[in-house]
């Protein structure tokens, strides 16, 4: 990272000397010429060290697999922009022969350590994971959107976060969830019944003759999602399903619209520091900002609420705020800042995969078929009812569907909703026994350890559900999907810094699909995206097609 506040003392001074003639064998000149000069200079003495001498000559890393090819001073950046985030790593996991380590290049040749075997990715994210911190300048950007909570914790500091909010995430508290999770799903497919027979339809490419049952599925996944975790972790209904409009779920939109403002962001992000780039004047911070503020204000009153309600003596829910204020572990603004990382992390990552889910099993017709198939044999029509208007599906109802448990499975392996993660080192240490320094950038890539042909095989690349199945009793890597080692699913991570709502996202997902599939036959509606390869994927946390999945839905009958 450029020295900025260094080199900007040194050519303070530097101005000052040389404009005040207090050295007498230079000649004078102006403080701006100096200034600017001085500054100048030692801009071209970095570059020329850290960019060109350093990582060819004098890095401690670079005896390590190296990328080949790329340019002279920006190395492998340009193919990391021309692609979706991730997938070049799919290829140099695949094709650089390495032992757990491959180095690559970023811009301005800094250097990127992508770990790549299960022993490494043992040591960085088990044994030695409080070695390898979020990068700042993430931490700094990000934390506005996400909040200051968990997910940006580090030290101790996240130890006793994670401690304190593990029970709200226990095992029997997410089963007693699956109710809310079936009930949000029911309503949502009766949402999406009651709109693709309504004569007013938001327009998609196609024209105004399009068929009247295309729908972008991403849209309602992320207002599904956002009521499920409004429910389920906060106690309040959103109402996102039955109101596209609602304000939350269009600020949430506004975060995760890519723009060339966010690029730019996300480029000076890999040398410049956070507060330098937040103080940039353009519209992509304001808006960060704006939405930020918005999305706090709403976190806050939630947990106003659920005060009065608990002054009151009154019952507060199962939810996950709920149980997090039971605990009395938290004050208000750190309990906003957890609020905030599981609004986000508990409704966008879940679209997302329901999105690539749905996508998937249009793309398969035959998988699609299969799985239906065994939602209507095993789980109660929609439409019926126990007395209280809704046919309730428990947590061992959907655990003892093995198809249903497999496609989820394989849709989380297949299409990560997080291509990739970025570590720093906090202090000098080790990989697999080769010396890593301080401030090293460590990459981690769902994406490229879920299609590793080195774990998962030749059908690494193939979507494939059925490598879930048991084939025998004695199929005891079923359980991994076919792999030998659990870090080959890298979608939740592992260690202490692992997603501490898995069973939570894994439950409403399992849940939603069901639901989903058991009512409509979806088929992709654009035939070109049938070729994987030629979808725009948009940049950002998760991975979405930047122009929407448009699909078509076949209401069926007789569930």
């Amino acid at each position: 990272m450029f020295p900025i506040h260094l080199t900007t003392l040194a050519s303070l001074g530097a101005g000052y000397l040389l404009s005040s003639g207090r050295i007498p064998d230079l000649p004078r000149v102006g403080f701006f010429v100096a200034f600017t000069a001085t500054w100048l200079l030692q801009l071209l003495v970095w570059f020329a060290w850290a960019v060109i001498l350093y990582p060819r000559f004098f890095s401690p890393l670079r005896h390590l697999p190296l990328v080949q090819g790329g340019s002279w001073y920006n190395g492998q950046w340009k193919v990391m922009v021309d692609n979706p985030t991730g997938k070049p790593q799919i290829d140099w996991i695949n094709s650089v022969p390495n032992d757990g380590i491959i180095r690559y290049l970023g811009p301005l040749n800094a250097e990127r350590l992508m770990i790549t075997s299960p022993k490494a990715l043992a040591e960085v994210l088990t044994t030695k994971s409080y070695d390898f911190e979020k990068p700042q300048p993430l931490r700094y950007f990000l934390g506005h959107i996400l909040g200051f909570g968990l997910f940006f914790s580090e030290g101790n500091d996240h130890r006793v976060q994670r401690r304190k909010l593990m029970p709200a995430f226990s095992f029997r508290h997410t089963k007693d969830l699956y109710p809310v999770f079936w009930s949000k799903s029911r309503e949502c497919v009766q949402a999406m019944m009651e709109a693709i027979k309504s004569e007013h339809k938001p327009s998609v490419p196609g024209g105004e003759d399009r068929d009247p049952n295309v729908v972008e599925i991403g849209g309602w996944a992320s207002r599904a999602t956002l009521d499920i975790i409004g429910v389920a972790g906060m106690g309040r209904d959103f109402e996102a399903i039955k109101n596209p409009n609602n304000e939350l779920s269009q600020t949430y939109q506004r975060i995760f619209r890519p723009d060339q403002g966010e690029r730019i962001l996300g480029f000076l992000g890999q040398f410049l520091p956070g507060w330098f780039l937040e103080a940039l004047p353009i519209k992509r911070n304001s808006e960060i900002h704006q939405a930020a503020r918005y999305i706090r204000a709403t976190c806050a009153d939630m947990i106003r609420e659920k005060k009065q309600k608990l002054a009151r003596k009154e019952f507060t829910g199962v939810d996950i705020l709920s149980v997090a204020l039971e605990s009395g572990g938290f004050d208000d603004e750190n309990l906003i800042d957890q609020i905030m990382t599981f609004l986000l992390a508990g409704h966008e990552t879940t679209a997302s995969s329901m999105t690539w889910a749905i996508y998937l099993l249009a793309k398969y017709p035959h998988i699609q078929t299969k799985l239906r198939n065994e939602i209507r044999e095993r789980l109660p029509p929609l439409d019926d009812s126990d007395g209280d208007g809704a046919a309730m599906v428990s947590s061992m109802d959907i655990d003892k569907m093995p198809y249903l448990n497999a496609v989820c499975s394989e849709v989380l392996r297949y299409i990560a909703p997080v291509p990739i993660l970025s570590r720093d080192t906090a202090c000098n240490t080790t990989i697999q026994g080769h010396f890593v320094p301080k401030g090293t950038r460590i990459i981690l890539s769902p994406w490229a350890i879920n299609k590793s042909t080195a774990m998962w095989g030749a059908g690494a690349d193939q979507f494939d559900p059925e490598r879930w199945i048991a084939k025998s009793e004695q199929d005891r890597h079923a359980a991994n999907g076919g792999a030998e080692s659990n870090y080959a699913f890298m979608t939740f991570l592992h260690g202490p810094r692992s997603c501490i709502g898995r069973e939570f996202a894994r439950a409403e997902f399992a849940c939603l699909l069901a639901s989903w599939v058991g009512r409509f036959e979806f088929e992709v509606y654009n035939k070109e995206d049938l070729d994987e390869d030629k979808i725009e994927i948009k940049g950002g946390i998760t991975a979405r097609p930047a122009k929407g999945m448009h699909i078509k839905l076949t209401a069926l009958d007789g569930w």
